[in-house]
């Protein structure tokens, strides 16, 4: 499984980015799709995660952030709205997946889009 993510830019606070991320290769199911970030010098933390319908952020996103997921293209996007210069990153999807009717869940990440937001 192969995760493109996309929509990745420099944009003034208060300003808004669309990231967007597709899977591909063999996959049978996705289970859950997500967001993380990684500010220099910071570990990897969640940003926002949708299982089915359900979604769950991170407490410093909610109310700015929207993920959403459009399951005929395996694809996750991440609405970011009012943006901050804390959340200056690079940001990574990941997909929860089957390759397989029998296969186990795996997960799968992509290589990272990076967001600057500039005060």
């Amino acid at each position: 499984v192969q995760l493109q993510a996309s929509g990745g830019g420099l944009v003034q606070a208060g300003g808004s980015l669309r990231l967007s991320c597709a899977a591909s290769g063999t996959i049978f199911s996705i289970y859950s799709m997500g967001w993380y970030r990684q500010a220099p010098g910071k570990q990897r933390e969640l940003v926002a995660t949708i299982t089915g319908s359900i979604a769950n952020y991170a407490d410093s996103v909610k109310g700015r952030f929207t993920v959403s997921r459009d399951n005929a293209k395996n694809t996750v996007y991440l609405q970011m709205n009012t943006l901050k210069p804390e959340d200056t990153a690079v940001y990574y999807c990941n997909t929860a997946a089957r390759i397989s009717w029998s296969g186990n869940v795996n997960l799968y990440w992509g290589r990272g889009t990076l967001v600057t937001v500039s005060s």
